[in-house]
């Protein structure tokens, strides 16, 4: 073999290396980009947040949630997570009328609201309508009226209306007196309800709980994801408890967490943020 045809050879050899080991890179890098390409999007972690009723709903109370819930004792997380499911979010029938978003009931002397004859459209049988201005909006073609049985839960309208028939629309009317009711209702909720003095176990069992768990690790605790849902299936679930349906204590859980509400009260209590900045945090 001649010298010269040797080091061709060499050469040849060593340049078909390098364009193996460059087709070889060439493949990989395609592959890696196909690979990346099929990921799954990220998700966003508070998906309820994309619901303007639902911020309108929290944004109106959600720091005094927390003022409520440091004063007594009881998770601010929690109590905005079962305000938003008793109240669907403040657009429920009752909460609309009398502002109590807990569906808590009317203690002896309290006022409740009464049977009502209103009516409902037609197409939405959801959609109750109980102020003259919207139910003159419509054909009478297009709603029908129902007789609404008393709710028995305590109406939080002023004196002079509460637990009457008149002025239904308040509170859509008075959009700061609607506030106050909402967040005395969470209050009462709070004081009255969470306590040694109520006469079924599950309320004095969780009222005992949280003072404990307060006295232990201080208010801080509050803010603890697992103490919300621990306190959330300590009220429901049985007989004499807040609900006694097994299906409601997930039902708040899950609303807890897509909304991110755990991180939204513990960030209103230790940051200088409003709502407004918190809340646009993964929505």
């Amino acid at each position: 073999m001649s010298k010269k045809f040797f080091v061709s050879f060499i050469l040849l050899f060593f340049v078909s290396i390098g364009v193996f080991f460059t087709v070889m890179d060439m493949m990989e890098a395609k592959k890696k980009v196909k690979i990346e390409s099929i990921k799954p999007k990220k998700v966003k972690k508070y998906s309820y947040r994309k619901y303007l009723h639902v911020k309108n709903f929290y944004e109106s109370i959600a720091k005094q949630s927390v003022e409520i819930g440091l004063k007594y004792n009881v998770p601010p997380a929690a109590l905005l997570a079962i305000a938003g499911v008793e109240s669907g979010y403040g657009r429920g029938y009752v909460a609309k009328i009398t502002g109590n978003i807990l569906s808590l009931g009317a203690a002896r002397g309290e006022p409740e609201l009464p049977a009502l004859y209103l009516p409902n459209l037609k197409k939405d049988s959801s959609k109750i309508l109980y102020s003259k201005e919207k139910i003159d909006n419509f054909d009478k073609m297009e709603v029908e009226w129902k007789k609404r049985p008393a709710s028995l839960k305590k109406d939080y309208r002023p004196e002079g209306i509460a637990g009457s028939s008149k002025k239904l629309d308040f509170f859509d009317k008075n959009l700061e007196k609607k506030v106050q009711a909402n967040v005395q209702c969470m209050e009462d909720f709070a004081k009255q309800w969470i306590s040694k003095d109520k006469k079924f176990k599950p309320f004095v069992e969780a009222r005992v709980m949280l003072d404990k768990q307060v006295k232990l690790h201080s208010s801080d605790i509050l803010f603890d994801e697992k103490l919300n849902e621990d306190f959330i299936k300590m009220i429901s679930g049985k007989k004499n408890s807040f609900n006694y349906r097994k299906t409601w204590a997930p039902k708040v859980i899950l609303i807890m967490k897509k909304t991110g509400l755990v991180e939204l009260v513990k960030s209103l209590h230790v940051s200088d943020k409003n709502f407004k900045e918190i809340w646009k945090t993964s929505s």
